[in-house]
């Protein structure tokens, strides 16, 4: 009797079997290194935020702060053609400095609230995840003594801005170590 060519469907299963294994193995490994990978883009995009109001603050001291994310923005201008304005600054990109009230951006939901005064006395920048531990693992704040600030883990997410009040209050957030 000849040999047959080719593989056994036992043969088949058991490298089916294996390499769903190494699936279930990494895939959750893949998932944390995606959330780790948010939370870090997050604060970084807070550190710019930062960055931005005290450019937009030095720039426009009679405005003070700017009262939300699209006067950071572009707000329907075109950046580098036309002169930046208070209300259209150019100092973050249009998609971070959009018009609505959350400004979603690398699985995380930008927001930012001031005090109505004029100039504007203070703001407080805010992220949260889409979805807690699918997008990021926890909420983040700054305000303009620009400390960033965390969450505990797993706390749910919001869909309103943060308050100055909230962000500073160590019951609630602690400062991010790096």
């Amino acid at each position: 009797m000849g040999r047959q060519k080719g593989f056994s469907l036992i043969e088949l299963l058991i490298v089916v079997a294996i390499i769903l294994i190494i699936a279930a193995i990494a895939i959750p490994n893949l998932l944390r290194a995606r959330i780790a990978a948010n939370d870090a883009a997050a604060v970084s995009t807070l550190r710019t935020l930062n960055t931005s109001q005290t450019t937009y603050v030095t720039s426009y001291p009679l405005s003070g702060f700017a009262p939300d994310l699209k006067s950071l923005g572009p707000n329907g201008l075109v950046c580098g053609i036309a002169a930046p304005t208070p209300t259209s600054a150019c100092l973050i990109d249009d998609q971070l400095g959009c018009a609505a009230v959350t400004c979603p951006k690398g699985g995380f939901n930008y927001m930012m609230t001031s005090t109505s005064a004029t100039p504007v006395p203070d703001y407080t920048a805010s992220a949260s995840p889409f979805k807690t531990g699918t997008t990021g693992s926890r909420n983040f704040c700054t305000n303009m003594d620009a400390i960033i600030r965390q969450s505990p883990l797993g706390t749910a997410q919001f869909t309103a801005p943060e308050t100055t009040a909230n962000c500073g209050d160590v019951t609630k957030y602690s400062a991010v170590n790096n």
